[in-house]
């Protein structure tokens, strides 16, 4: 089970060579390993590590290739940390590789749409399982994304696929409604502004940090937008969201802390 009577803050480590804000940087092992330890160091409550970029115009990686950039960290890293470790895939196969390697969490950013057998794989494992909304692909998800209602469309999938992982036996799933994934500046902001809409399935995980539409209203450039990540997070937490998958740890920790704290007071 994952703890989130507080805010959850929820490293990343992107095993790439080009996701969008440090691809590259983390693509050896060892590389990998020391900014596992820099996050785990700074506060970080759990780990998400990635092998293939979801960057908007990102291809599709072959599983081989996935599994071949993941397994050496995977069979390194419970050698040195007990933190726990979520895997971003969409790929059941790879889940199960996960799985079989201490991974205690999911996270689907297809929201169950990528491999049928997801669900059913998550629910053999008994992890906690990400459901993610995402219009089109990586590829195509920025050309032009349009909704007539993203709030309650973005609510009703989740909803749906909640309940197919229910159904196939998941017992821990948590929503996120997809910041940036096939989403305008308008889109992004409507979503963030009607979070509580979304607590209802269950725990909320956003993933703001960095992303393009903090740029669009700063004028900061990609990688650049720390001072932005930090108002999206602290407002999404006052919203009701629960876990924040950032790069930038230190730095959103303390913004939440402070933040929760003069609330609660």
């Amino acid at each position: 089970m994952l703890d989130t009577t507080q805010p959850l803050i929820m490293g990343i480590i992107n095993i790439t060579p080009d996701s969008f804000s440090d691809g590259g940087q983390y693509f050896s092992v060892d590389k990998a390993l020391k900014h596992a330890e820099a996050l785990i160091a700074q506060g970080a409550g759990i780990l998400d590590v990635g092998a293939e970029s979801s960057r908007p115009g990102a291809s599709k990686v072959s599983m081989k290739e996935e599994l071949a950039r993941l397994t050496p960290f995977l069979k390194t890293y419970s050698k040195h940390f007990d933190m726990s470790l979520s895997l971003d895939t969409y790929k059941a196969e790879v889940a199960a590789f996960g799985g079989e390697h201490g991974v205690s969490m999911i996270n689907d950013i297809t929201g169950l749409t990528g491999d049928p057998d997801m669900a059913k794989t998550v629910a053999t494992l008994n992890i906690p399982l990400c459901i993610m909304h995402m219009q089109k692909n990586p590829e195509t998800m920025q050309a032009a994304p349009k909704y007539k209602n993203v709030v309650k469309e973005v609510v009703s999938f989740l909803s749906k696929q909640k309940k197919l992982a229910e159904e196939a036996g998941v017992s821990e799933i948590i929503v996120d409604p997809g910041i940036g994934f096939g989403k305008s500046l308008a889109h992004n902001l409507a979503l963030l502004n009607n979070l509580e809409k979304f607590t209802k399935l269950g725990p909320v995980l956003i993933g703001a940090s960095r992303k393009s539409f903090i740029g669009e209203i700063t004028g900061s450039p990609s990688g650049k937008s720390l001072e932005g990540t930090i108002a999206a997070n602290v407002l999404a937490c006052q919203k009701g969201a629960r876990i924040f998958r950032v790069h930038d740890v230190h730095a959103i920790k303390i913004a939440l802390k402070v933040s929760t704290a003069i609330l609660g007071g």
